[in-house]
């Protein structure tokens, strides 16, 4: 018991306690471009929402690609209302290069918000939190880096025709 006292005393004091509460890294993000995405009539299995992408591109100061088939979003809806991600976009570079982007992600929103959807309002950010974190696999050596790095998107705009996003790499 004794000991437990002791070591729970030493712990309380340490700079353990001080070192969670300090930052010791820091990120940097650089803009990859703006991701446009159209949405396709959703389909609602209860337990997914399935979105098909009719099209779309990215666009930004090292790359430019076209969305290709097959894409889409398979959406989770979480217990809270929240929207878990689960997308799956192919894109063809303007060079002819083959890019498949994986995102997973966040949509947190409220009813009220979700009918302004419905309706065919367009949200942006301040309307709701949607947030990605894609991923990226290739067979090209020019866009190797983009399989060696995360990303995180930010929604710009949305309605149930279209989503705009733009895009950064984490470094």
């Amino acid at each position: 018991m004794r000991k437990l006292a002791i070591i729970a005393a030493l712990l309380a004091g340490s700079s353990f306690s001080a070192m969670a509460q300090t930052q010791k890294t820091e990120l940097k993000i650089e803009f990859l471009g703006s991701l446009e995405v159209q949405l396709g009539e959703p389909q609602n299995t209860g337990k997914r929402f399935i979105v098909p992408s009719k099209g779309g591109w990215i666009q930004g100061p090292q790359i430019k690609a076209e969305m290709v088939p097959p894409s889409g979003d398979w959406l989770i809806p979480m217990p809270d209302g929240t929207l878990r991600l689960d997308v799956r976009q192919s894109f063809k570079a303007d060079d002819g290069e083959i890019l498949l982007f994986e995102v997973g992600g966040v949509i947190t929103t409220t009813k009220e918000v979700l009918d302004r959807f419905s309706r065919g309002e367009t949200l942006t950010q301040a309307d709701e939190y949607f947030v990605a974190a894609p991923t990226c696999s290739t067979m090209s050596k020019k866009y190797a880096w983009l399989c060696n790095t995360q990303m995180i998107g930010k929604m710009t705009s949305v309605n149930n025709q279209r989503a705009q996003l733009d895009l950064f790499v984490v470094r």
